[in-house]
């Protein structure tokens, strides 16, 4: 595959990580329109959301091992497919019902895209280029953050709020475009990305536990991020837009900044990152009272945890004890247990304990996903654990001696 046509297809799944995180989190802004024009609740058009994720945690796995045969040109398009679909469906409803079921039609989709894209960007290129090949797919999910989704509820507040998830639906379709006519069309069980490079089990699942709580630890700090910068940090409730904007911005910054490193050393990029986002909430929950310095750690905060993302996806391909795509799978879920967990805790704190505790918590939580990422040098080091023949060498250790390019470098 030549190099302009793997980097076209890189961009398109990227574009589909975009997409993908629009449309999950749109309801969220345009929860008051919507539920005026449904005839029901804020409370049930939350429901949406919160049904979405729990679709994405319970679903990610047994999903991704029912269609592991299937070669990914053909799965990834069916799944871009169904995401236009489902999101058409949305601008024609007039039922709650038909908009749940589409909703966790959607929910479905993402669960399986998520499982397989990393792998299937890394196979457009050559192995030591993996972390950057997983930045920049993670990098969609960031800018969607900072600029798809303020854009989406910008255009549903102006022209209702089917006309967000019809634009989200004309975008899928040129993804789906992408990736149906240019990805190349490979069994899942062949290439490099197929399996880890190193695989290791207890290495796994202490990824999938500093997932768990490095996420939670995040998410408890940012749910009520609006409430802390107004009420503990006294900023006027119009700075808010900006100040996320500003975050969003660290965050595709942190994200693209941490491939090489990633390339280089993922374990180190894991615990870097962590140790990152330990600091920045300690230090929200210490200095958060002075305006200055809380719109500067909010932005260092979704910096680190942008470049925890990516980190996350590298070390995937390395320690997966199994296929790739399964271990994806299982850090997606893990991850969305860390969304839903952070939330849920910083929602219970925050009533009886005040905004400034649910930041404390976020900060306890990544400290202790930090002292986890920290106990990979025991593992590593112990003398039991082996790495089966097969698999030989890392392929990141392989290049991790050449010097890597400035740019994607050659395309497989």
């Amino acid at each position: 595959m030549g190099r302009g046509r793997a980097t076209v297809v890189l961009i398109g799944l990227s574009g589909g990580t975009f997409l993908y995180t629009t449309a999950e989190a749109l309801p969220i802004g345009l929860l008051l329109p919507m539920a005026a024009d449904l005839a029901v609740s804020p409370a049930d058009v939350g429901m949406l959301v919160t049904a979405y994720g729990a679709v994405v945690m319970v679903a990610s796995v047994p999903l991704t091992a029912l269609v592991r045969r299937i070669p990914r040109r053909r799965l990834l398009s069916a799944l871009l497919a169904g995401f236009v679909v489902s999101n058409a469906v949305t601008v024609f409803v007039s039922s709650f019902a038909v908009l749940m079921a589409a909703r966790m039609a959607t929910a479905a989709t993402h669960a399986l895209f998520w499982a397989v894209v990393v792998p299937a960007a890394a196979e457009l290129f050559r192995p030591g280029l993996r972390g950057r090949v997983v930045a920049v797919v993670f990098a969609g999910g960031n800018v969607a953050l900072a600029l798809g989704v303020p854009a989406g509820i910008w255009l549903g507040e102006r022209a209702g709020w089917r006309a967000s998830f019809l634009a989200v639906a004309g975008l899928g379709t040129i993804v789906f475009a992408v990736v149906a006519a240019l990805l190349p069309s490979t069994r899942p069980d062949q290439g490099h990305a197929t399996r880890g490079a190193t695989p290791d089990a207890r290495r796994f699942w202490l990824l999938v536990t500093v997932a768990v709580l490095a996420t939670a630890g995040a998410i408890a700090a940012y749910t009520y991020v609006a409430v802390f910068v107004t009420e503990y940090s006294a900023l006027p409730a119009a700075s808010v837009g900006a100040i996320l904007l500003a975050r969003g911005v660290a965050s595709v910054l942190g994200i693209l900044a941490i491939g090489v490193l990633v390339d280089r050393s993922p374990w180190l990029a894991l615990t870097a990152t962590v140790a990152l986002q330990s600091l920045a909430l300690v230090g929200l929950s210490a200095l958060g009272h002075l305006p200055a310095a809380a719109v500067g750690l909010i932005a260092l905060a979704g910096l680190a945890f942008a470049a925890f993302t990516a980190s996350l996806g590298g070390l995937v391909l390395q320690v997966a004890p199994g296929r790739s795509d399964i271990a994806a799978a299982t850090v997606s879920a893990a991850v969305n247990v860390g969304i839903t967990g952070g939330a849920f805790v910083g929602g219970l704190v925050l009533p009886s304990h005040g905004v400034h505790r649910t930041v404390l918590i976020g900060a306890l939580l990544s400290v202790v996903a930090l002292v986890l990422a920290l106990a990979e040098r025991l593992i590593r080091r112990d003398p039991v654990r082996q790495t089966p023949p097969e698999q030989g060498r890392s392929d990141v250790a392989a290049t991790a001696a050449v010097e890597p390019d400035v740019s994607l470098g050659r395309a497989r």
